[in-house]
């Protein structure tokens, strides 16, 4: 490294000031899809392995401060997602229930959304979607999350981005009320019951 000579420095005076970058983008109903999509094309995303304890998942999410973390297995790929949700929800304790192991020895394996079961929208159609469409499309789906891809050319998905309805709500400086629409025979069961 003996070729490099070192650069000037001065001594800071005066009020300094550290650089902020622009809160999002505010957005309506009828704004453009992307506009709400984190694009990880240009962001760098938190990733866990699957192996890892979930106490220490939800530790290294408060510690990036983000509510999300993609499951990477040891070839790179995505094995699912792991959010906050999934964390602090009842899937440890129904997994607690089911396999009779201490609250510490949950894995990110255990309760993580595989990659089987996350929906995604290709990017063609986010390129033509409003913000209302993405909004209606977490609804429907009663998640927090989506995926956004892109088909490579040997036909496998590359994933380009993803929607988040907190952060949506941000830019839209409203809360979004959740459809709440029973999904299974064991919710109307007891939405009748209530009723």
């Amino acid at each position: 490294m003996s070729n490099y000579s070192p650069l000037s420095a001065s001594y800071l005076s005066g009020t300094a000031r550290i650089f902020q970058p622009a809160p999002p983008k505010h957005v309506t109903a009828e704004s453009m899809a992307i506009d709400v999509m984190t694009d990880l094309r240009c962001t760098h995303i938190a990733v866990i392995d699957p192996e890892v304890t979930m106490e220490l998942a939800n530790a290294y999410m408060m510690q990036r401060g983000v509510r999300l973390l993609f499951v990477m297995n040891q070839k790179d790929a995505l094995d699912g997602l792991i959010t906050a949700s999934d964390i602090l929800g009842e899937k440890p304790l129904r997994f607690i229930q089911e396999r009779r192991v201490k609250h510490c020895d949950i894995l990110v394996s255990d309760i993580m959304t595989s990659v089987d079961k996350l929906e995604a929208i290709s990017i063609e159609d986010v390129n033509h979607a409003k913000v209302g469409n993405v909004v209606a499309s977490l609804r429907d789906s009663d998640r927090q999350h989506t995926l956004v891809t892109e088909k490579r050319a040997d036909g496998l998905p590359i994933i380009l981005g993803i929607f988040s309805l907190t952060q949506i709500e941000k830019q839209l400086g409203e809360p979004i009320v959740p459809t709440a629409v029973a999904k299974t025979f064991a919710e109307i069961e007891t939405t009748l019951i209530a009723s």
